[in-house]
């Protein structure tokens, strides 16, 4: 069964830096563009950040300046490096295609960024 798992994710205080990963369980995901999302509480989940099997990378405005996303096909990993978090980065962050495929939502990395 084809799966992609989050971890990373913690509690961090304001202007802090986490690094979450999202590992693939097969290598055909370095064909696709990936993604990280992101769902607050009471908010719809929303794509913050995605790279192309090309590596070529974009970034919703919230997060632009603070966030990268990168990939390592060699190890069918995907990560974001969060820099300068902020409260409203509090969400619980999940990867997948872009556009994303229902069939490989899973549980998400918390992210809590809280003094």
């Amino acid at each position: 069964q084809v799966q992609l798992v989050e971890s990373g994710g913690g509690l961090v205080q304001p202007g802090g830096s986490l690094r979450l990963s999202c590992a693939a369980s097969i290598s055909i995901f370095s064909r696709y563009a990936m993604g990280w999302y992101r769902q607050a509480p009471g908010k719809q989940r929303e794509l913050v950040a995605h790279i192309t099997s090309g590596a070529n990378t974009n970034y919703d405005d919230s997060v632009k300046g603070r966030f990268t996303i990168s990939r390592d096909n060699a190890k069918n990993t995907v990560y974001l490096q969060m820099n300068s978090l902020k409260p409203e980065d509090t969400a619980v962050y999940y990867c997948n295609l872009v556009p994303p495929a229902s069939r490989y939502w899973a549980q998400g990395t918390q992210v809590t960024v809280s003094s």
